[in-house]
């Protein structure tokens, strides 16, 4: 069942995973995060989101962004150890352990995200159906519904949203081919014991980044 979503905002990171320490974000919005966006909205195991295009509705302008993050976490051995003796240190000091670090960030973004779901019976309630949740996800978006705030890679770059019934008209500076490299595609989760990251090769072609399905053989891990 196919959805159309017009989604925008101030600011969007989707980092690039060969670059480590400063984050750098891709061109377009990734398959991922455009999958994860919709979850935030509406999700049911009884369903799986596939994305099909993504369209950018306003020309691609970076950002650059100086933050304070935190550069360690809690172990879980610390956790282990605080509940069996009672006894550890659960918590960052910020002066050891806030650092700033430099991102480049995209702005100003719009997209239109086209996708449809899969209906899984095996996952699904009896009374369950394709009609039913097309009925509630869409019920869901026209009233701005959603679980979490749905955001553009961070959480501290919230999305607008709206049903889109006509996308609008491709920036002038995107008409053309324009070759965006490889790009993350989703994460590889049918061994939970080995999680992969897929990529494929994006292109943008008039404003629209057509995504290839996982088992077109474009999808590489």
């Amino acid at each position: 069942m196919p959805i159309s979503l017009e989604v925008w905002g101030d600011y969007a990171l989707y980092n690039r995973p060969e670059l480590k320490v400063e984050r750098v974000s891709y061109d377009v919005m990734t398959p991922s995060a455009a999958r994860g966006l919709i979850e935030a909205i509406y999700w049911h195991p009884g369903l799986r989101w596939v994305i099909d295009r993504i369209r950018v509705c306003a020309p691609i302008r970076f950002s650059n962004l100086r933050r304070n993050e935190v550069k360690s976490t809690i172990s879980a051995n610390a956790a282990h150890t605080a509940m069996k003796r009672g006894a550890a240190d659960l918590y960052l000091c910020t002066s050891d352990d806030i650092q700033q670090r430099a991102a480049l960030l995209l702005r100003d973004v719009r997209y239109v995200i086209e996708a449809h779901f899969d209906f899984l019976p095996d996952r699904a309630a009896p009374g369950d159906s394709e009609g039913k949740f097309q009925d509630i996800v869409k019920r869901r978006i026209r009233k701005g519904q959603f679980y979490h705030q749905p955001c553009f890679g961070c959480r501290e770059f919230p999305a607008h949203f709206k049903w889109c019934d006509a996308p609008p008209p491709c920036p002038e500076e995107l008409r053309g081919t324009r070759d965006l490299g490889w790009m993350l595609y989703d994460m590889d989760y049918s061994d939970p014991q080995d999680i992969r990251p897929l990529f494929f090769r994006g292109k943008l072609e008039d404003g629209v980044l057509h995504v290839p399905a996982r088992d077109s053989g474009e999808v590489r891990g």
